[in-house]
């Protein structure tokens, strides 16, 4: 290559170089100048990002469950109550007795003996006494006659005594006369009030009271022994089930020997003991739902008491519910389960678990109420995995923060993630 050539490319690069530097310089001049934040722009870009999830109920489990004993409504001792050797067995384990009907039966041999003498007892203390009875009215009736003579007796005298006084002023009849006829009136008198007094006595005294009441006694003693004779007829105190008769014929029973059990299958009771949050739970519900498992389907029960105090021994509520049993499926001894709550109870207002903050012993939540977050303290129920019941603090339909919470103040204002 010759110098010319060689001095005119050097003269086209610098050209080139020189466009090109030019062409930037008036691209850097034509540019507009970048954008300032402004202060709301800044404010905003410090608020904190959280994500929201409506509060919403949701079934927190399955219902809860206490377990319960079937038990007879009735339970009856049936117990002697004289001494006897059994006669005669009407019933057998199992059979369902009416109350009334005779069990079984004792030998009336020996009671029947001395009611026969208690009886011949009786009928000579009536006998006696109706006598005495008749001698003493009659008694009295001569003691009346023999007053009411010597009450005219009395009269006839003061009559004759006056009469007498007269003629003693007169002088028709002497002093010692006078004296005399006084003398036998005032003895009259004294007769008479002496037999007064004997009547009075006579009335007064009780003479029939011994007698009287040993006819009372006497027939005291034949209604013992007529009520003993009925109860050598042992009979059943319930209706129900006879499900205990251990006698046999031949034996000999004293008074107070448990003869028999009857127990009433129908209604049946179903009895539990239940800790105070169980309690609360049923508080006020008229019947419950059970089961007999492996036995029954499900059916209610009349709630018939709930303890409104502890039990001092057991430390619990006692709780009886009362069911009808016609077809006889339950039976003393089993094991039931009764619903202390149903699938309605179960569906509650909860929370993610995570949403939940804790501060000690305390618990709270965040809900956004506009663009502000709300401390919320919560009181916690159950717990079912990943979500929890909350009793009180929030409601159904408000925004939980579930995203961020953890970092937030009460009343901060936040923005919601986009």
């Amino acid at each position: 290559m010759n110098s010319t050539m060689k001095s005119t490319l050097k003269h086209s690069t610098k050209v080139a170089g020189a466009v090109v530097i030019c062409t930037a310089l008036i691209a850097g001049c034509s540019a507009q100048p970048a954008a300032q934040p402004t202060a709301a722009n800044a404010a905003e870009s410090q608020l904190k990002v959280v994500k929201v999830s409506p509060v919403e109920k949701k079934k927190i489990g399955d219902p809860l469950e206490q377990v319960a004993d079937v038990v007879a409504s009735v339970q009856m001792d049936v117990i002697t109550k004289v001494n006897g050797d059994v006669l005669e067995i009407l019933k057998k384990r199992g059979d369902v007795v009416e109350k009334g009907d005779v069990l079984f039966r004792l030998d009336p041999t020996d009671l029947q003996i001395s009611k026969e003498k208690a009886q011949i007892a009786l009928n000579g203390s009536q006998q006696q006494l109706a006598k005495t009875r008749k001698d003493l009215a009659d008694g009295k009736q001569d003691m009346v006659n023999g007053i009411a003579k010597l009450e005219a007796a009395v009269r006839d005298t003061e009559k004759t005594y006056n009469k007498m006084r007269n003629d003693y002023d007169l002088g028709l009849v002497t002093k010692f006369q006078l004296e005399q006829l006084e003398t036998q009136l005032n003895n009259l008198k004294l007769d008479l009030e002496s037999s007064r007094q004997k009547l009075k006595t006579f009335e007064s005294t009780n003479q029939l009271a011994q007698l009287e009441q040993g006819v009372q006694t006497a027939d005291v003693t034949v209604r013992e022994l007529e009520r003993s004779l009925n109860n050598t007829e042992v009979k059943a105190t319930a209706s129900g089930v006879l499900t205990d008769l251990p006698v046999e014929i031949g034996m000999t029973l004293s008074p107070g020997f448990k003869g028999a059990t009857i127990q009433q299958l129908d209604p049946v009771k179903i009895k539990a003991e239940l800790t105070e949050e169980a309690a609360q739970l049923i508080r006020g519900k008229q019947e419950l739902e059970f089961y007999v498992p492996g036995e029954t389907e499900r059916a209610k029960a009349k709630v018939v008491y709930l303890a409104d105090v502890m039990g001092a021994q057991s430390k619990s509520y006692a709780l009886e519910l009362e069911v009808a049993n016609a077809d006889r499926k339950l039976k003393p001894g089993m094991k039931a389960q009764v619903l202390l709550t149903d699938d309605n109870d179960q569906v509650v207002v909860t929370v993610p678990t995570l949403s939940v903050v804790r501060e000690g012993s305390e618990t709270f939540v965040f809900v956004l109420v506009g663009d502000t977050a709300e401390k919320r303290k919560v009181e916690l129920g159950r717990l079912n995995e990943t979500i929890q019941e909350i009793i009180s603090g929030v409601k159904e339909g408000e925004q939980l923060i579930v995203s961020g919470q953890n970092q937030l103040k009460d009343k901060e204002k936040v923005q919601l993630a986009k």
